[in-house]
């Protein structure tokens, strides 16, 4: 086996070793699970992140063993500029959900098992190099996250996770349809990802049209972009809070790696609709960031500015060039950290107050100081201000966009307006005023709570402050591709 069928099988082996534990042991079981996801993080941060050579072109750590020849079916694995700031994101962000779960105290063992599961699934997602092989790993995310929403989420459980469920599958079976048509249509007959693409590059402009608005709906569900988000506020309140920190951190990032793919298979399409995509992204900016104005549940605020976010994520897919790419790229590393620190504080307030209503908090700083500052920090953060991941990223895309679209870029800047505002509200009532007297004993932010938190600060604001390396590992991939699309 090679590096990265280690770091896939890992987890999983995790889930294995935890299903023979007794449920009678539950800190044995938390320190199995934690064990093996920490040793999936030390494999993608130390000799896959070492080995990777940021000025190679094309795939590196490549793993092929053909499944089924007649079928056109492979196991393929292989990481580039893309997938890997993916599966580093996802192993930190694993690493932090696990945790962060000590609140967890019924079922316990079950819970750890599809946590674990869960992290080997989404890994495969970023490293799968085969379309029918990134399509089990895509579906197979579903199984742990809707038993993990049912089994331990909140009041609404059970709407949630079926919520969820019913509006993924829905767009899969777009996505199905648009990889079988491809496949069918191709001569090779052949589901890996390079000469699927070679193939669908040669269809005629109707069939990619089809094939690309599959794809979209397929991946623009899980993303999400307007008008199909109607799963995310719901799920995110309901879920357990480490369960949110991967919805929102790792998740969403699936469906937007999954676009970048498609863009990559279908340039001529994606050129020929760039004028819907960019109107897309414009809503889902603006309106996911109204709807987090509104709203006076925290985890519901979190939830919906996600959706803003990833409005800037498809505009810098949307612009097709260098800048916005990167941007693009950025944007989803960016956001995985932010949102992540964001669900997991929040999360942990609740729990200490069994409340998620900004009204009913006030003075935190004099009580809990620890929170107030990861939590300050955070929302910053999610403002994008200037030495944080997030500013990196709006500048890339914003300059990106400006350099296709000119002026009407700084629509842009309205979402960035209405974050702020949003941010500064929840803070000032979060953190000024007088103390309430039902506030007044809250704990403050424990040894390993501060770890887990300091943990994704720290990544925001070094990636603000030394973007280099971060750019350097997409750069090779960014410019491959807009090569592609300035080829067309």
């Amino acid at each position: 086996m090679q590096l990265l069928t280690y770091l896939l099988i890992t987890p999983a082996a995790g889930a294995a070793i935890t299903a023979l534990v007794p449920g009678t042991y539950p800190r044995v079981v938390r320190a199995i699970a934690m064990a093996a996801s920490a040793l999936a993080l030390v494999l993608a941060w130390g000799p896959l992140l070492s080995q990777f050579n940021a000025a190679e072109v094309g795939l590196q750590f490549y793993e092929f063993v053909k499944w089924n020849p007649r079928l056109g079916t492979a196991y393929a694995l292989g990481v580039d500029g893309f997938s890997l700031p993916m599966v580093l994101l996802a192993t930190v962000l694993c690493f932090v959900a696990l945790l962060a779960s000590t609140s967890i105290r019924e079922q316990v063992k079950g819970y750890y098992i599809l946590m674990l599961l869960l992290q080997s699934a989404i890994l495969g997602v970023f490293m799968a190099q085969d379309w029918a092989l990134f399509y089990v790993f895509w579906e197979l995310t579903l199984i742990p996250l809707f038993f993990l929403i049912d089994r331990w989420g909140g009041q609404q459980r059970h709407g949630a996770a079926l919520n969820f469920v019913l509006y993924t599958m829905g767009g899969s079976v777009f996505l199905l349809i648009a990889l079988l048509t491809t496949f069918d249509s191709l001569p090779g007959h052949t589901f890996n990802m390079a000469d699927m693409a070679t193939g669908a590059r040669a269809l005629p402009g109707p069939t990619q049209l089809l094939l690309f608005l599959g794809l979209l709906i397929g991946f623009g569900v899980k993303m999400p972009i307007f008008p199909m988000h109607g799963w995310l506020p719901l799920a995110h309140v309901q879920a357990p809070s480490p369960v949110s920190i991967l919805l929102s951190g790792v998740l969403l990032k699936m469906g937007s790696y999954g676009l970048v793919r498609t863009v990559e298979m279908l340039p001529g399409a994606v050129i020929q609709l760039q004028g819907l995509l960019v109107s897309l992204a414009i809503i889902s900016l603006i309106y996911g960031g109204l709807l987090a104005w509104r709203q006076h549940d925290l985890k519901a605020m979190i939830a919906y500015s996600s959706i803003s976010h990833m409005g800037v994520v498809l505009l810098g897919i949307a612009t097709l060039n260098q800048a916005g790419l990167t941007g693009a790229i950025m944007q989803m590393v960016a956001h995985g950290l932010v949102a992540g620190v964001l669900f997991l504080l929040i999360g942990l307030l609740y729990e200490r107050t069994h409340t998620r209503d900004v009204n009913h908090y006030s003075s935190l700083a004099r009580v809990t100081p620890r929170f107030a500052f990861f939590t300050t920090l955070a929302f910053v953060a999610a403002v994008s201000m200037p030495g944080t991941a997030g500013f990196i990223a709006e500048l890339h895309a914003m300059i990106g966009g400006w350099q296709r679209w000119g002026w009407l870029v700084l629509v842009m800047s309205i979402g960035v307006l209405i974050s702020a505002a949003y941010a500064i509200r929840t803070v000032s009532r979060l953190f000024t005023g007088p103390v309430r007297e039902e506030m007044k004993n809250i704990h403050d932010l424990r040894a390993t709570e501060m770890l887990a938190a300091g943990t994704l600060t720290a990544g925001t604001i070094t990636l603000g402050v030394f973007p280099g390396p971060a750019l350097q590992i997409m750069a090779t991939s960014v410019n491959q591709l807009s090569n592609l699309l300035i080829a067309y």
